[in-house]
């Protein structure tokens, strides 16, 4: 600290305005203080530059002061031990105190190296919400008490299935020990790899302190951060990884192909799984696999005397000949089997000196993006995702999405240690929403009804060979399924359980509304609230049930060349198994939840091909626990964004327990003059009409027109580039052809080109190329008009910076719609957040309450809401329309219009029942905002000045 407290900020690559200077000091007396800060700076002033050079100069700071602190106590303690010493003593008691400090230090750096890393990841295995982030335990052969018995012919398992039998799993009521592996037998059979290519991956590396984790929502704000990164002297002083999710690094082509997320997570893990049952250990082989040995046609003996199986070791070599005959080749003098080279797996894993080189490159080459860290896997061909995962332990600054951070299942799996450390979330204006939807569960009726199909299948070929412990959880988890396809079908006999064609006739002859219900509530509605949900959860985990099932399920499909057709053609086998049984274990868990901390979402819909169908949801409400295992661990959290207010809101749902004046709030103005904006309230059009884009009113055909009118006059008087914002993609294209019918779309491309945002966000580079070139090649037009929507790729993390965006326009409001059921359960409880006595919605006498799932319903809920549920729903609109009207402007010498086209922009507060929509707009351009004009002639005139005076400025 220089100057009487205040930091200098040497990496900082340019002379930083006031602004960033206030910025930069801010941030680093919130990490000198630690805690909870919140800290907003508008888009486009250089917050991503001040957030780096402020926070890594911090740590810089930190560690250079903690190497004086252990340099002084180092020289105090020398010090001692020569005053103490004496040339009388022989040297092993004057090295001995020496070398139990050093012992000491070393122990200590065992605590943060990458062996303890791994021991952590195995303590944890016991979370349950680690259930699908680690990789699957290898299999081995079963080994059944109840096998003993004497096997009838008819319950004999094929060899073929032999794998998907389930071990012998008993509750901890049955051995007085939760753990699966503790469970079994001792194992006379072990495994050793025989690759010397394996012994790197547990090299020891020391934990790195004071390691910063950046994240933001976005893969193009990520890559914004690390392209920042590397304009500063510490993109060459720290260790740096950009970590992502499995579809972004990926560079397996046949995987890649599967395209869904889901998908392209389910498959990897296939393959980590199918590579570690070559590795996994052997077990004895039970007197059930002796009878799948003696039942086998191969053998032609006398099962008492048969020489197959003369000896134990003649029995293993039988048995694995047949079900594992990869193994023989390799099998040891002392019983151990040896396995070869990685011969299965992904081939992007199969040598780790490939990792160890991907490592060694990152180290060399410096700060990467994901682009860049998939083109060096690709280069060197092995895989980048597991390849930057490695590099956490040593890195000083993790940058990720906001998934890997937030969701602790996320933090688990990867490894990640926040205790101390800086944690730095970007774009946080949304935070509190982004963090609940992440522990959200959802499953679909058809994903219910083939996971109760597969599950059924498989317990009656293998009842008869299963232990009593697995009998019981998987009868368990049919009277799970059943209850759950009941409430879905509104069938309380169940009689419609048996056929896809029956359960869509459940659906269609059902007519009740959507509705919610606690946790309580909903257990006890279904007779299932005795059930032993963790155990059952612990169960699915250690049993490796799901891809037993799933893996029998898909070997019955292959055999019967397809699944099984419903009489009109379409297959009643929706989706993945696995996925299926993925999304039931996830809604288990969230019946684990207190019961206030969410509500379960009961949707009886027919599917169709504008929307899903049935399913039921678990909605989180709070996000207050999820959030405190964050703050409570790292040293400091800093929530950073261009809009960050209402921070009461934010302090409300996330930490209640911080009191208002121990949050620490900083926010600056805008770098750009006052002349460079000129944010216009547009409620009248070329023709005179009012614009009125309410839900009532912006369907109709005038109101279409009169908005088409405005834009044929706006590309006559504006420059470049026009970026006009839709609340939903719906409601663009429903403008969109009305334009194109009446002519009024033929006359806009005459003046300039026009492109359109498109849904799928591998399609966005494109388009964003192509309006682009427009823009700096007009001719013979004078630019081009980009129609984006509210809340998508390009509203969030695009910035059109000068001509790109010269000039915003935000058509009308964009309020979620008040039909939505998870909404409204939001708005019920924020409004009761602080004083309950506010909450005054009407609820029926029973505890399910019930949707009529149209608008009107939706806002009778809105309006019986006193004051925190119409501020949230209020603050969602204007967060949405600040994101999208800040993506311009993005530098001192940029200048742009804004156009809030809608009456209610300009109208008077006082006849209003929320807040005033220019009131919470942001101050940079609240001071500047033209609120009334009384005619389009006036709003025409001004653009017209501002544009002329800002283009002979910027001349001169």
């Amino acid at each position: 600290m220089e100057n009487g407290g205040e930091a200098k900020f040497p990496a900082f690559p340019y002379k930083p305005y006031s602004i960033q200077i206030d910025f930069m000091n801010a941030l680093y007396h919130s990490l000198d203080k630690g805690g909870v800060s919140m800290l907003e700076s508008p888009t486009g002033t250089g917050k991503t530059l001040s957030i780096i050079c402020s926070a890594l100069q911090w740590v810089l700071d930190q560690r250079q002061k903690d190497q004086s602190e252990k340099r002084v106590e180092s020289d105090e303690k020398k010090g001692k031990n020569s005053e103490i010493g004496s040339d009388d003593e022989p040297d092993w008691i004057k090295n001995f105190v020496v070398n139990k400090d050093n012992q000491v230090e070393k122990s200590k750096k065992n605590k943060h190296g990458f062996a303890s890393e791994k021991y952590k990841k195995r303590m944890n295995k016991d979370s349950h919400r680690d259930l699908f982030s680690r990789n699957i335990d290898e299999e081995s052969f079963p080994e059944n008490k109840e096998c003993k018995r004497s096997v009838k012919k008819n319950d004999v398992v094929d060899l073929g299935d032999n794998e998907f039998l389930l071990e012998e799993y008993e509750s901890e009521e049955e051995s007085g020990i939760g753990s699966l592996n503790s469970k079994r037998k001792g194992k006379k059979f072990t495994v050793n790899s025989s690759s010397e290519e394996e012994e790197d991956e547990f090299e020891e590396e020391e934990e790195v302190k004071l390691k910063v984790y950046f994240c933001s929502r976005t893969h193009s704000q990520l890559s914004q951060f690390v392209k920042e990164l590397r304009k500063t002297i510490f993109a060459n002083e720290m260790n740096v990884v950009s970590l992502g999710s499995r579809k972004n690094f990926c560079i397996n082509e046949e995987v890649l192909r599967l395209g869904n997320s889901t998908q392209i997570n389910e498959r990897c893990l296939e393959l980590q799984k199918s590579k570690k049952k070559e590795i996994s250990k052997m077990k004895p082989v039970s007197s059930c696999s002796l009878e799948l040995a003696r039942s086998s046609p191969d053998c032609q003996c006398n099962h008492a005397g048969c020489s197959h199986i003369t000896s134990y070791v003649s029995i293993f070599h039988y048995v694995i000949s047949k079900v594992k005959t990869s193994y023989t080749q390799n099998l040891g003098a002392e019983g151990k089997v040896r396995r070869t080279k990685a011969s299965s797996g992904c081939p992007m894993l199969r040598k780790h000196k490939l990792q160890k080189q991907f490592r060694d490159e990152i180290s060399h080459q410096g700060v990467l993006d994901i682009e860049d860290l998939v083109q060096l896997g690709r280069n060197i061909g092995t895989c980048p995702y597991y390849g930057s995962r490695s590099m956490i332990t040593s890195a000083d600054l993790v940058v990720l999405p906001y998934q890997s951070l937030l969701s602790k299942a996320s933090r688990e799996a990867l490894g990640l240690n926040l205790k101390d450390s800086i944690v730095i979330i970007d774009e946080a204006h949304n935070l509190a929403d982004s963090l609940i939807s992440m522990y959200d569960a959802k499953i679909t009726l058809s994903q219910l009804e083939n996971v109760h199909s597969h599950i059924e299948k498989y317990f009656g070929r293998f009842r008869s060979l299963l232990g009593p412990g697995n009998r019981r959880y998987i009868q368990t988890l049919l009277v799970l399924t059943r209850a759950f396809l009941r409430v879905l079908l509104n069938d309380k006999d169940g009689n419609r359980l048996n056929t896809c064609p029956d359960a869509e006739k459940g659906v269609r002859e059902n007519k009740t509304f959507d509705s919610s219900m606690a946790i309580n509530d909903f257990l006890f509605s279904l007779n299932i609230d005795n059930i032993n949900l963790i155990k059952l959860l612990q169960y699915i985990k250690e049993s490796n049930i799901m891809h037993k099932v799933s893996g029998y399920g898909d070997k019955m499909t292959t055999m019967q060349k397809g699944s099984a057709v419903k009489e009109n053609g379409e297959s009643c086998d929706h989706g993945s198994i696995l996925s299926g049984f993925q999304a039931l274990a996830n809604m288990l868990l969230s019946l684990t939840n207190n019961d206030g901390d969410g509500r379960i979402i009961i949707s009886r819909k027919r599917p169709s091909s504008s929307g899903q169908g049935a399913y039921l949801k678990y909605v989180m409400l709070t996000g207050e626990k999820i959030f405190s295992e964050i703050v409570h661990e790292a040293h400091a959290v800093i929530l950073a964004g261009g809009t960050m207010q209402p921070i009461e809101e934010t302090r409300e749902r996330l930490f209640p327990w911080l009191p208002s004046d121990h949050l620490h709030f900083f926010s600056c103005s805008h770098i750009v003059p006052p002349e460079s904006i000129l944010p216009l309230a547009v409620s009248r059009g070329p023709s005179g009409r009012s614009f009125d884009f309410s839900y009532g009113s912006r369907s109709s055909s005038t109101m279409i027109e009169e908005l088409g009118l405005l834009l044929c006059n706006l590309a006559t008087v504006i420059p470049e580039g026009i970026v006009v914002f839709f609340s939903s993609f719906e409601y663009e294209g429903q403008v969109y052809d009305a334009w194109k019918t009446s002519g009024i779309l033929e006359r806009i491309l005459k003046k300039k080109h026009i492109f359109r945002e498109p849904r799928k966000n591998t399609e966005i580079e494109v388009i964003l190329k192509k309006y682009k070139e427009a823009i700096d090649n007009p001719a013979p037009k004078s630019g081009a008009i980009l129609l984006a929507v509210v809340g998508g790729k390009i509203s969030e993390g695009i910035n059109f910076s000068d001509g790109m965006g010269r000039c915003i326009v935000m058509v009308g409001l964009p309020y979620p719609s008040p039909s939505d059921i998870e909404l409204l359960e939001r708005v019920k409880h924020i409004e009761s957040l602080g004083d309950t006595s506010s909450m005054e919605i009407p609820k029926l006498s029973i505890s399910e309450e019930h949707y009529g799932g149209d608008v009107q319903s939706g806002f009778s809920i809105l309006r019986s809401c006193r004051r925190r549920g119409k501020e949230y729903y209020e603050n969602l609109c204007m967060k949405a329309v600040n994101q999208s009207i800040g993506r311009a402007i993005r530098h001192v010498n940029d200048y742009a219009a804004i156009l809030l086209v809608d009456i209610r922009y300009a109208s008077d507060s006082s006849k209003r029942s929320f807040s005033h929509p220019s009131g919470k707009l942001p101050q940079w351009i609240k001071e500047s905002l033209v609120s009334a004009t009384n005619n389009y002639g006036e709003v025409h005139k001004l653009l017209h000045q501002f544009f002329r005076f800002n283009k002979n400025r910027n001349c001169n």
